[in-house]
């Protein structure tokens, strides 16, 4: 378990300074900053405002890049997407900045 949380903390590392490709205008810390998205317990981005197209277009690309990542680390440490989902989405939540959104049992609120 602990091999699967240091695999996890160092793709999260990767991940958080690669996922955002630069043809996208909102950046993924300007769209948490503006309360457009949120981090899910699921180990995904979520949509706050699910009318912004651009905003979505980040959380699809993030997304995406999250769940190759998550599936190549249950593959190597042969465990589920799942398990690793879950590991990924209490990380996130704990490394969001305070004032930022995450998913709650009710819903949306600032940490």
């Amino acid at each position: 378990m602990f091999i699967v949380r240091l695999t996890i903390a160092t793709c999260a590392a990767i991940l958080w300074t690669s996922v955002v490709p630069f043809v996208f205008a909102l950046s993924l810390d300007d769209a948490k900053a503006k309360g457009l998205v949120g981090e899910k317990n699921n180990g995904y981005l979520g949509a706050v405002t699910p009318s912004n197209t651009e905003a979505q277009m980040l959380i699809d690309d993030v997304n995406q890049k999250r769940r190759q990542a998550y599936e190549d680390i249950a593959k190597r440490n042969r465990t589920s997407v799942q398990a690793v989902e879950t590991l990924a989405g209490e990380k996130a939540i704990q490394n969001t900045k305070s004032g930022n959104l995450i998913e709650g049992p009710g819903g949306w609120m600032k940490k």
